[in-house]
């Protein structure tokens, strides 16, 4: 005779149930104290090394969700655009990360796609066809198709689960995405774009002024803690549309931004802040 639980036949329920429906099956109970799926250990999560840029359209929880979904669609549109002008392709790069509204770009450490290629001339070239899409808005009044975005820039080791993606170097970028200093300074910018890098983006390429890449107009405004680390986090306004710069790949010739031109009256106004403020100025941000 077969002993075993899980095999054991279904017995109806009679009037030992008091009589409630005859016939109906018992339900077969789980033992929740029996053996678990195995979780994941440690060996099974291995970091990968990635550049990630993030995106987030501003003011996007005050549209209806007909405008969302539009907005959602231009602004993948126009960063394929980016990356493809920039000579980044598919290959080079995981599938978009849908955040709702924005997006989450992680590439691969290949030796032809250096994250200099984000800062310029990724971020430039998102920049200019935001401005242009803005600009044809103006003939039909209505601000609620404008997009405007945060951009944030950082690197480190991702880990996935199946899931997902998920590590420290995400936690890293999105914190930086979302500082309230972030989301000031493109609220008082007069360009469709405003540029947050971390100190290993601005240390590590930033400062060195590679091709492109001008530490002019960055400032040190956000302040972070994560997992017990105090981060700065370096802001830049939008590059200013329509300079002339050369693309990469297969964007050859065609004319971009230049990434980092003159700093705007807003962060002037930080710079001068900064200093007459001190520590004031740049607010701590704590996780």
């Amino acid at each position: 005779m077969n002993h075993d639980p899980a095999a054991a036949p279904v017995e109806p329920v009679g009037a030992a149930a008091g009589g409630a429906r005859a016939g109906a099956r018992r339900p077969r109970l789980v033992d929740a104290s029996g053996p678990r799926a195995p979780a994941a250990g440690r060996a099974d999560v291995r970091p990968r090394y990635r550049a990630i840029l993030a995106v987030d359209i501003e003011g996007s929880t005050r549209r209806t969700d007909p405008v969302k979904g539009e907005l959602r669609r231009t602004l993948y549109q126009f960063l394929e655009e980016a990356f493809w002008r920039a000579g980044i392709e598919e290959r080079c790069r995981e599938a978009f990360v849908d955040r709702g509204d924005g997006a989450l770009v992680l590439v691969h450490p290949l030796d032809e796609v250096p994250k200099t290629l984000l800062l310029h001339p990724v971020v430039p070239i998102l920049g200019d066809l935001l401005d242009e899409y803005n600009s044809a808005l103006t003939s039909v009044p209505d601000p609620d198709r404008r997009i405007r975005v945060r951009v944030a820039v950082h690197a480190g080791e991702v880990h996935s689960d199946g899931r997902g993606n998920f590590g420290e170097a995400l936690d890293v970028a999105c914190r930086l995405l979302d500082a309230p200093q972030t989301k000031r300074a493109l609220r008082g910018a007069s360009g469709p774009l405003v540029l947050v890098v971390s100190e290993d983006i601005y240390h590590g390429i930033v400062r060195h002024g590679y091709e492109g890449i001008s530490a002019d107009g960055f400032l040190p405004l956000v302040r972070l803690e994560v997992t017990g680390r105090r981060l700065r986090g370096w802001v830049r306004d939008s590059p200013v549309p329509g300079s002339a710069g050369a693309g990469a790949g297969p964007g050859h010739g065609l004319r971009v931004l230049s990434p980092f031109g003159r700093p705007r009256r807003l962060l002037h106004g930080l710079r001068r802040a900064h200093r007459r403020g001190g520590r004031r100025t740049l607010e701590a941000v704590r996780y």
